[in-house]
C-alpha cells in the first residue's frame, strides 16, 4: 500500500530533522542556515532506511549508516572538524533517545506499547521530532549550549581525509547490496556521495 512508505518517509524525516535542529542548536549553530541541505540529506537516510529494513531486512545497518551519514553532513556542509562531528552526532542522538524515551513512557506507558501499532509509532516520531525542533528553537533564541572551538581539534588534510571516508563508506555499502542484488539502493548511495562530495569540493575551494 501506498500509506505505508509514504507514512514511514513523512514521520522519519520529521524525526530525522528533529535530531538536526538538536544537534544544531546544542552547539550553537543556527539550524535555519542548512536546512534545506538538511532536507536532502534526511530524504536519502530515509529512503534507504526503508529499503533496508523492508526489502533486505538489515535493519540492524540502518542506525549506523544514519550516524555516518549525519557525521559526513556536519563534517562537509556545516564544516564541524571530524573529531567534533562524531561527538557532536552522538550526543545528539543520545539526548533525543532520551527524550522519545521520556515520551514513549509519557504518551503509551511504555516503549512496548509504543510499538504496539504503525500509529503509535509515528505519534511518538511526529511528538518527539516536533518537540526537538521547538526545544532547539528556543534554545537557541536564548543563547543557551555549548561553544567551542572547533578548529582547534580540525586535523591537517582533513579534508582530503573525508572525502577518502565518504567514498570508502560507499564502496563498502555498495558491496552489502550489491550481493542482495538490489541495485537501486546503490543508486541512492551514490547520490548521497556525490550530493557531499560536492559540497567537500565546493568548501574546499571556498566558493
Amino acid at each position: 500500500m501506498f500509506w505505508e512508505p509514504a507514512g514511514f518517509m513523512f514521520f522519519s524525516i520529521i524525526e530525522t530533522i528533529g535530531v538536526y535542529y538538536l544537534v544544531m542548536a546544542l552547539f550553537r549553530f543556527k539550524p535555519g542556515d542548512f536546512i534545506w541541505e538538511a532536507l536532502i540529506v534526511s530524504l536519502l537516510i530515509n529512503l534507504q532506511s526503508y529499503i533496508l529494513r523492508n526489502e533486505l531486512s538489515l535493519a540492524y545497518l540502518v542506525p549506523l549508516i544514519t550516524v555516518l551519514i549525519f557525521i559526513f553532513f556536519f563534517s562537509v556542509v556545516v564544516k564541524i572538524p571530524l573529531v567534533w562531528s562524531w561527538i557532536t552526532t552522538i550526543l545528539g542522538y543520545a539526548i533525543y533517545a532520551l527524550l522519545q524515551t521520556g515520551l514513549a513512557f509519557l504518551l503509551f506507558g511504555s516503549i512496548d506499547a509504543a510499538q504496539a501499532s504503525l500509529s503509535n509509532g509515528y505519534l511518538l516520531q511526529f511528538s518527539s521530532g516536533l518537540i526537538s525542533v521547538i526545544l532547539s528553537i528556543w534554545l537557541y533564541k536564548i543563547g543557551w549550549g555549548f561553544k567551542f572551538d572547533f578548529e582547534r581539534l580540525r586535523f591537517k588534510f582533513e579534508d582530503i581525509l573525508i572525502i577518502v571516508l565518504i567514498v570508502v563508506f560507499l564502496g563498502l555499502l555498495s558491496v552489502i547490496v550489491y550481493y542482495e542484488q538490489l541495485f537501486i539502493l546503490i543508486a541512492f548511495f551514490a547520490v548521497t556521495v556525490i550530493f557531499l562530495l560536492y559540497y567537500a569540493v565546493s568548501k574546499e575551494r571556498g566558493k
